[in-house]
Parts: C-alpha cells; structure tokens; sequence
C-alpha cells in the first residue's frame, strides 16, 4: 500500500461503527472514517445480503483510496426468542394475573400468547422467571410441561406482538447459531470480513463450533450477554480471538447494578489474555436521535476507555441514527479526552498483565519499559500471524504500536486491537531490513521525523507465532 493519505488518529482506544439505513452511501461511510471509525461493523440481524455486499465493497474502495487497512465485523443475529402476535397487536396486563404460554399459533390475548420455542419449555422449571420484552415484563413460571407453561405476571403492565424472551440463569439446549446464521456466515467470510462476532454464547463449545466452520478465514468475537457465558470466561476466552461486552442482554439476564463490574472483569480479563475487547450498546444513545449525548453518556463512554478497552462501539446511533457523524465524533472527543488524563495513564499503567515465562513475553514487557525509559515515539512489531503485536498491545504502552507485516489480512484484522497502527506489504528477509524499513515508512506515514528514538522487535526465525526475541533501539535520521 502506498502512505496513508489521512493523518492519524492520535487515540490509542479504536471506534467500531455500525452500518445501516442512515450511513451506506459512499459519501457518508467516507465521512465516518474521516470522523474517526477504525472498524466498521455490518449487522446481519437487519438488511439482505446485498445489502452488505454493497457496504462491504464501498468499505473496501475506500480502504484503497485512502491506502489505510480498514477491519470489517460481521455480526451474527443468533437465536431470537420471541413470542408470537396477539388478536389486536398488543394487550394489557395486572400484577398477579395469571397467564399462559404455549405453542399454539393461534393470536393471542389478556390470558395466553404463542412461544414457540420447546427450548425454552424443556429448560425451564417451576418459580424460574421469564423476561419479556427486554425486562418490561417479568412472568413467573408456577407450571410448567414440554409444550406450554403456566405463569403469574410479576411485573410490567403491556406486551405487543413479537416482543423477545430472555431466559435469566437458565443454560438453554440451543446452539448459538441458527440456520440464518450459518446462511449470514458463509456470505460474510465468502465476503472476506475480518471479524465475526458470535451472539447467544453460552458455553465454549459456541466458539469452538463457529471456529470450525470460520477455520481461520476471519477472527472470532465471543458476544458475552449471557450469565452462563459470564460463569465460564476463563474457556470461552481461551477458545475465541476477541470479547465484546454485550451490555444490552447482560443488563436484561442480570441485576443491573451487577453490569458495571462485569465490564471491568471482562475487560481487564481478554487484556491479560492479549485478545482485544470491545464494550457495545447504548454508548451514545440518546444521539440517535438528538446532536448530543447525555452527561451520563458521556461519563459511560469515558468509563470503557479508562478500563482500557481496546475499542467501543456504536449502533443504532451510526446505522438508523439522525447524527451518525456527530457520534463518531463526539465519541473521538471523549476518548482523546480520557486518553491525555494523567489519571488515565495512572490507571492503565497500574495493571500489567501476569506474564508467561517465556523469551515473547519478556522481550514484549521490556518494549514497553524501554520506550518510556528512551522516550521513543513508538514501538515497531514485525509480524505475520498477529502474536507479536498483541502481546505489544496487552501491555498498553504509551505510544502507537506500528504493526509491520506482509499480510493485509493481518493488518486488518489489528486495526481492532489498542494502539496499533498498521502498515501490511513488507516483507523482510532480514532484521536490519526491518530497521530500515521502519525508519523510512514511520517518516512517509508522518510519524516520526529525524531524531526521533523507535524501539523495533520481531521474532527470528520470521513466521514462527510467538517468538519474539529481537529488540532494538533505532534512532531517525535522515
């Protein structure tokens, strides 16, 4: 690729941008990247194929225009549980009133509605508690058999058609991926997206099934927005390449007041594992449909970047929203904001991941302390698979990590990850050819200039996953 045409977002935390109705032509997904979005994600629960298609091409004509790699998320719908219609489209309900769910198609009103999900029936057990409509409703089950379930209303006062069921604390016989979903997935990866995140997990064998079938052409993101996903992190984590902390249903299944510090554990947990989080839903919210966010908005955003999350996101305020623009904006201020707090740094440099015993991790650690002890103005990484520049970015250092690496699918699957800058093409026969090479691409990228200090590692032989073992410090001088 030839130099970046664009000047460089100084923020070390990435934007993820999703795609809709209001943000699919040329004109404004170009507006989007100059605004700041390093990822952009195409939401498969909403548009046709071509749809995507067309979005994924635009993205991609834009990445050669601007000579800058661009990472594209495929996000898979899963498994929706909803219950069916009603004769007049929606109903009343009281408190204590009995109601009833089954499998009949038939409309429904004030006493039953269709669930047809025998999922749900097989899972569920006297005293368990139904949400409906993200939590408005609550039904407490007081009967239940293989195909219907006799319930009191706890709570709520109205419930329309089609409205979704959340099933708290209950491990549902359900795979994570429907048939839609394998239909999305194969046109995402046939597509040639970067990333793939995956809803409804439940359990480990979720990731490793969608593993098999992604097998390597694409990254895979855990969405964890389900209690049981919360309670087996650690495998989920080990089996996936990426967490997204998937506030809305984690909110919905569990006491809110409980969210807040998922969100730091989850996030300080795929850092000590070197895998990049994302934390989603409701950032800006209230932008969808006003110029500016709340305070508290404002203050939730912040929170995600002083836990050191490697990216946040925005959804319907970018896809359907009235100021897609202005999001991505106001989310760029209030990240470069966060990012020059002298609290922030405090925070973040307060917390370093447990390191393995080995040569990569050492030299990676060593990176980061002779970067700030030399006063470099960044840290090269030469890779191929990815490994050595995200052990670099679990160490959160203070300057951009510039990724080098002969592989565009590699580049663009790190543009997600904290820090990194990537420039794909290159590829070395030796290390001193790195050392040059980085002097003069950081120059023509416009991040160094003459006298400035680069600390350069890379793993010798080239092609090895983590082996790290080569540092040094180059200084610019021409």
């Amino acid at each position: 690729m030839p130099p970046l045409k664009r000047t460089r977002r100084p923020s070390h935390t990435k934007i993820v941008a999703t795609l809709g109705p209001a943000s699919s032509s040329p004109e404004k997904i170009k507006a989007l990247f100059d605004a700041g979005v390093d990822v952009f994600r195409l939401n498969f629960s909403h548009g046709t194929h071509d749809d995507h298609r067309n979005r994924y091409d635009l993205i991609r004509a834009l990445e050669k225009e601007f000579a800058h790699p661009i990472s594209i998320l495929a996000d898979l719908q899963g498994p929706k549980l909803r219950v069916g219609t009603f004769k007049n489209g929606k109903i009343e309900l009281k408190a204590g009133q009995a109601f009833r769910l089954d499998m009949s198609p038939e409309p429904g009103d004030e006493t039953r509605v269709q669930l047809p999900h025998p999922e749900i029936f097989a899972a569920i057990a006297n005293d368990a508690d139904l949400l409906l409509d993200d939590g408005k409703v609550r039904l407490r089950v007081t009967k239940s058999g293989k195909d219907s379930a006799e319930t009191t209303v706890v709570a709520g006062t109205a419930l329309s058609d089609r409205k979704g069921v959340n099933v708290p604390s209950v491990m549902l016989p359900l795979s994570a991926m429907t048939e839609k979903d394998h239909k999305d997935l194969a046109v995402a990866l046939e597509m040639g997206v970067d990333w793939v995140a995956l809803s409804f997990v439940q359990r480990p064998e979720d990731v490793e099934e969608a593993k098999r079938i992604i097998a390597g052409r694409a990254g895979l993101i855990a969405k964890i927005e389900k209690p049981s996903a919360v309670h087996q992190l650690k495998k989920i984590i080990e089996a996936a390449d990426g967490l997204m902390v998937a506030r809305g249903d984690l909110g919905v299944e569990l006491p809110l007041e409980d969210v807040p510090s998922i969100q730091k554990r989850l996030i300080a947990k795929a850092r000590s594992a070197g895998k990049p989080v994302i934390v989603a839903t409701q950032m800006l919210e209230s932008m969808i449909s006003a110029p500016t966010p709340t305070r508290a908005e404002t203050s939730d955003v912040a929170t995600a970047v002083y836990d050191g999350a490697d990216a946040v996101m925005l959804s319907a305020e970018t896809a359907s929203g009235a100021y897609p623009v202005e999001a991505v904006v106001m989310m760029d201020r209030i990240i470069s904001r966060v990012e020059v707090d002298t609290y922030y740094r405090s925070q973040i440099s307060g917390y370093h991941p447990v390191l393995q015993h080995s040569t990569s991790d050492a030299i990676t650690a060593a990176a980061r302390q002779v970067a700030e002890t030399v006063g470099a103005v960044g840290i090269v990484t030469y890779t191929t698979s990815g490994s050595t520049t995200l052990r670099a970015a679990r160490e959160r250092p203070q300057v951009p990590i510039i990724c080098i690496t002969k592989e565009t699918k590699t580049a663009r699957r790190l543009v997600l990850s904290y820090g990194v800058y990537p420039i794909p093409g290159f590829d070395p026969k030796t290390f001193n050819e790195i050392v040059l090479y980085a002097c003069q691409i950081t120059q023509e990228h416009n991040l160094t200039r003459k006298g400035d200090k680069l600390v350069i590692t890379a793993g010798v032989p080239f092609g090895v996953p983590g082996s790290t073992n080569i540092l040094r410090i180059a200084e610019i001088t021409e």
